[in-house]
């Protein structure tokens, strides 16, 4: 039952830093659900449970704002062959390292908008 509570509470803390930023949901459950776990389910849970909350945010965005799709036609693609391609062969690299290259990105994220 603790677990379940833990589990809810962090899927809604990823959903409202998905909703309020538009993104990053990951960075709230890939660290949080390590902590529960096996390292080779992480990342897998994380895409699945980002999966919704991204289209109800996506489902929200198009019922209030106007967006861009020709902007975001070419970046729609980019994602999509990115996933493909990590998909083929995420699993060459170790998870200590996917966790490294997460850990850069969110930092870099963080001093680009300090900065």
């Amino acid at each position: 039952m603790k677990k379940t509570i833990y589990f809810i509470c962090i899927c809604t803390a990823a959903g409202a830093v998905n909703g309020l930023l538009g993104a990053g949901g990951g960075m709230i459950l890939v660290p949080l659900l390590g902590k529960f776990l096996k390292e080779d389910e992480v990342f897998p849970s994380s895409v699945a449970i980002i999966l919704p909350i991204t289209v109800i945010s996506l489902i929200f965005q198009i019922r209030t704002a106007d967006i861009p799709w020709q902007t975001a036609w070419p970046y729609l693609m980019g994602s999509a062959l990115g996933g493909i391609l990590v998909h083929r062969f995420g699993e060459l690299i170790p998870t200590l390292w996917l966790h490294r290259i997460l850990g850069i990105f969110i930092l870099a994220g963080g001093v680009r908008y300090l900065c």
